[in-house]
């Protein structure tokens, strides 16, 4: 950036996540990570009406790869909320002859969206370029997975698509009939387990590179919005996973109740964020 001074570069630990300068013609810019590899524009706030006309614009843009990224989240967390929905009302399972197969089944379909739009994620990291002037556009390249353990934005998202992966394993698992317990926490409970640290570690950087430090309060714009209930939904998933934990003899019923409690919190929790995704990047 030779035509360019930088004044200030801000950060959580060794990570920059966003850089004010000046270019030749005094002009005053600001960068940001999440801006930069979503190849939007930094905006610091965003009225009532504008969020408005985002929201108009948002449901329909295939041609942004933003908005696949939302819609495959959006149904990603809408099958796990119908899953766990079914689950915590086996009357109205009942009544729509849905069985325990079948809502294993919702479960595995619905992780298959999240992990395709966590791989699009990363790819957009990981070609997302070198620091370029606010506004510019990204040239697509073909790096399919990349290696910037500097950035936060391509670790966060690099965590997230090893989480998904997991889910995915998990969710298999779980359609596997006639397993013991100890089949069933090396099978289900333990990739639950290890992909909701994941998620939750991913969930937490993504939240720090809106912030640009360990707390923010930044209620006016809406990717802190999307970073805060992404992170609420990790927190649900963990604490989820922590109830689902199977011991020897019969089955615990209040700490699956529990655990599918913390799970729909999980999945609200990505489902909101994921919608909000839609205005940010319109």
């Amino acid at each position: 950036m030779p035509d360019q001074n930088q004044l200030q570069k801000e950060g959580p630990w060794s990570f920059v996540t966003k850089r004010t300068y000046r270019s030749t013609d005094g002009a005053e810019h600001v960068w940001t990570s999440r801006q930069h590899r979503k190849g939007s524009q930094v905006r610091s706030r965003v009225n009532r009406e504008e969020f408005i006309t985002k929201l108009k614009k948002s449901p329909w843009q295939p041609k942004e790869l933003n908005w696949w990224i939302a819609i495959l989240f959006v149904v990603g967390a809408i099958l796990f909320l119908l899953a766990t929905a079914l689950s915590l009302a086996p009357e109205l399972a009942r009544a729509w002859s849905v069985k325990t197969g079948h809502v294993n089944l919702i479960f595995f379909i619905g992780s298959i969206p999240f992990t395709i739009a966590a791989y699009l994620q990363l790819f957009q990291a990981s070609n997302a370029g070198e620091f370029f002037t606010t506004g510019t556009k990204l040239p697509l390249k073909t790096i399919i997975f990349g290696w910037k353990p500097g950035d936060i934005g391509w670790l966060g998202s690099s965590l997230q698509f090893i989480g998904t992966i997991l889910f995915n394993v998990n969710t298999f698992d779980a359609m596997i009939p006639s397993l013991n317990w100890f089949q069933q926490d090396l099978f289900i409970w333990t990739p639950n387990i290890v992909g909701s640290i994941f998620f939750l570690v991913s969930g937490h950087l993504a939240f720090l590179e809106v912030c640009h430090s360990s707390w923010a309060w930044r209620p006016k714009t809406i990717s802190w919005w999307v970073v805060i209930f992404n992170l609420l939904g990790c927190i649900g998933f963990i604490l989820s996973a922590i109830f689902a934990v199977v011991l020897p003899g019969s089955a615990n019923l209040e700490a699956v109740s529990v655990s599918l409690w913390f799970m729909l919190m999980g999945a609200a929790g990505f489902l909101i964020g994921s919608a909000l995704m839609l205005p940010e990047t319109a």
